[in-house]
């Protein structure tokens, strides 16, 4: 990271933006072409899972080339100046790098649902077999993660 200062290092303080973003953003690469979208997602603490319909240009696009980005975010306000190149954004971020693979094993599946849903309320959900059979789940491993914050901190 070319600015040291801003980077977090800590593990707890990545998982502690990763928790507190409500979307995260999927980038992927589409025959050379960046393709990004925004996502609901849940993180255990090494995997993110989310799920998708069963066809469509993302799923597509993953079934090609299943090397991911993702960005999570926390807009924590703007930085006024008295000139334009002094304006800025306070915020914190992480990006992590990893592998997609749709999820094939139902156990899995239901355990990835409830990871998304955990992420978004203390309530357990219950699913009905069938709907977790036809829901497409992808799990993404996270190979590198990296956190940055501005300002830095102290």
């Amino acid at each position: 990271m070319r600015r040291s200062e801003k980077e977090i290092r800590e593990r707890s303080g990545i998982d502690g933006i990763i928790h507190a973003t409500e979307v995260c953003r999927l980038g992927l690469c589409d025959h050379g072409r960046p393709y990004v979208v925004p996502l609901n997602f849940g993180y255990d603490g090494e995997v993110v899972y989310f799920h998708c319909a069963p066809e469509g240009r993302k799923l597509e696009i993953l079934r090609e080339n299943n090397r991911v980005c993702l960005e999570f975010d926390i807009p924590e306000g703007l930085v006024r100046g008295e000139q334009a190149c002094n304006w800025g954004m306070r915020y914190r971020s992480v990006l992590a790098f990893g592998t997609a693979r749709e999820v094939a094993d139902p156990g899995e599946r239901l355990r990835g649902l409830q990871v998304i849903m955990s992420h978004y309320s203390d309530e357990r959900f219950s699913f009905p077999p069938a709907m977790v059979e036809r829901t497409t789940v992808i799990r993404v491993d996270i190979e590198t993660i990296t956190g940055k914050q501005s300002p830095p901190s102290s």
